[in-house]
């Protein structure tokens, strides 16, 4: 067995532990980041989910690294592919177009751009990246992590020692390894006191389901139809007492009022920029940004309801059932593409698009899927604080303005409380929310004092996690964990230390702020007479000055014209 040491070990390499490892490494400290797969950016690239963003993502509400982020995916696309003259000089450009966010990119777009970020600390040593290892033993020595074991696909062992450990994997894993106290699956309102938890016991197998995404373009005249899926069959004839219709549809039901909701592939023209369909959902290249024939095809990635999966969850079971639920994503996920190929409805009458093809080359994978499935709910700390509805529900506050301010906020985030369907199983959960702070107390483990979460597993709840997961806010989570880490090395004190005192608790959220550009409150938007309130219907539609404001202007700067 190899050994290694490093000031910061961060297990994951997810948005939140390329962050963790970026600022750790920006203030001095020697890191080794481990990642299970062969692409770093979880979310944002090996699942292939566009970032899910607030709608004032342009002008505030993300840390600097994340922004740069953002800006280095759109120079990218401007120092590397032909765009159109009119298209290069927007602001706010959108390679892909899809209306799920403003910036819908290719997942190796994204890849090229974290390695870029990362590339200055690994030439100069502060980083190491260790790809394709995965967390197998996590060695305690009472309430301090001595060590974590990792293993290669070859069966290679390496074993790293460090001050301060960040689980910043997909589900939390080194929690359940090193006994480290912890929450799996959906709370009680006994227990929470939540208007949304469960009215009746806690029940740790109620997840989210998770989703595999994959990328397809279109050819109308050609026929590009996979082979029959093994469980085709299945899924072709399979529906949830709760859900509006077979899985296998163009209906799934509406997050917020269950009512049935028809969302086809092609709802208008391909060539338009946006048309609320699947095809320019979640589009993540978009041809008319480029000169006529360059591209032949629009590229988007396939992510919605209907390939939700919900019949076995992830963790608290055992390894078989984890394995059950692995293949049954990739199952349904491959059903859906045959299904949209050969059996279902078409926009001009008929049924079956069999030009559709699958992009296995985005991923390079065997399967032709994403490399990981997109995972929205991890296993989570129980933490020194707990962020319950009751902080950012709009519901659950009623007569109150905004989320509940906290004297130890280490970032901000907007997004609604979004539970997709769970393995109860049970429908959506979709809730209004205020704009939030994340408070640093919910990083920091009720009993460890060296470890530190860095990614979904923050002391949320299951509601709660429903609004903290989404890409800014796990990057802006793992930020915050690398600069802790540092900080408590260089000074000399423990997480929560840091937290209970003024003085060092002041002067960590100066370096956030002053140092790492990390924002620690959200602007007085009603001051200027706008609604807060994210995912309200004002704020979607516009009907909020700040919304209307931002949503006009790059409206206007994203209609892609000729040259």
């Amino acid at each position: 067995m190899i050994e290694a040491e490093a000031d910061v070990l961060v297990v994951g390499g997810g948005l939140g532990g390329v962050a963790a490892a970026l600022a750790a490494a920006r203030l001095g400290k020697q890191v080794i980041l481990t990642e299970e797969t062969d692409w770093l950016g979880g979310q944002l690239t090996a699942q292939g989910v566009p970032p899910d963003e607030h709608v004032w993502i342009e002008i505030t509400g993300c840390t600097s690294s994340y922004r740069a982020l953002r800006d280095g995916i759109r120079d990218y696309y401007r120092s590397h592919y032909p765009l159109l003259p009119s298209s290069r000089a927007n602001r706010t450009f959108n390679p892909g177009m899809g209306f799920v966010s403003r910036l819908c990119c290719e997942p190796q777009a994204a890849l090229h751009v974290l390695h870029a970020m990362l590339a200055p600390h690994r030439s100069s040593g502060r980083i190491r990246i260790l790809m394709e290892y995965r967390p197998i033993a996590v060695e305690v020595d009472r309430d301090d992590v001595r060590s974590v074991t990792l293993v290669d696909p070859h069966g290679d062992l390496i074993q790293i020692h460090a001050s301060y450990v960040l689980d910043a994997t997909e589900l939390g894993d080194l929690l359940e390894l090193g006994n480290v106290e912890h929450v799996i699956g959906a709370e009680s309102q006994t227990e929470t006191a939540e208007p949304h938890a469960l009215e009746g016991p806690a029940n740790p197998l109620d997840q989210q389901a998770v989703t595999w995404c994959f990328a397809v373009d279109y050819f109308p005249d050609e026929d590009h139809t996979i082979p029959k899926p093994e469980d085709y069959e299945f899924w072709q004839s399979y529906r949830a007492d709760f859900w509006p219709g077979p899985q296998l549809s163009w209906t799934v039901s509406d997050a917020i009022t269950h009512m049935p909701l028809y969302r086809p592939l092609f709802a208008g023209s391909t060539d338009a920029p946006v048309v609320h369909d699947l095809w320019h959902f979640r589009r993540i290249l978009y041809r008319r940004h480029y000169p006529e024939g360059e591209f032949p095809s629009d590229i988007t990635v396939i992510n919605v309801a209907a390939i939700d999966y919900w019949l076995n969850p992830l963790v608290g079971v055992a390894e078989e059932r984890r394995a059950q639920a692995w293949l049954g994503a990739q199952q349904l996920s491959l059903s859906y593409l045959y299904w949209m190929q050969t059996d279902a409805p078409r926009h001009d009458h008929g049924y079956g698009y069999p030009g559709l093809r699958l992009r296995d080359d985005i991923f390079g994978t065997d399967h032709g899927l994403a490399k990981y499935p997109y995972i929205r709910e991890s296993r989570r700390i129980k933490a020194e604080f707990t962020i319950l509805e009751q902080h950012l529900g709009v519901e659950a506050r009623v007569g109150q303005e905004g989320a509940e301010s906290f004297f130890d906020a280490v970032g901000i985030g907007a997004y609604r409380i979004d539970l997709h369907p769970s393995t109860a199983p049970r429908n959506y959960v979709d809730v209004d929310t205020w704009p939030f702070q994340i408070p640093l107390g919910a990083l920091i483990p009720i009993r460890m004092e060296n470890l530190l979460a860095a990614g979904k597993n923050i002391g949320t709840t299951h509601v709660t996690n429903g609004a903290y997961r989404l890409h800014p806010v796990e990057w802006n989570i793992g930020e915050v964990a690398g600069s802790l880490a540092a900080f408590c090395l260089g000074r000399g004190l423990t997480p929560r230390q840091v937290r209970s005192s003024q003085r060092d608790l002041g002067d960590f959220q100066k370096l956030l702020v002053h140092v790492l550009g990390i924002e620690l409150a959200w602007p007085e938007f009603h001051a200027l007479g706008a609604d807060k309130r994210f995912g309200s219907p004002s704020a979607i539609h516009g009907g909020s000055w700040i919304a209307q404001a931002v949503d006009g202007a790059l409206r206007a700067e994203t209609q892609p014209r000729e040259a």
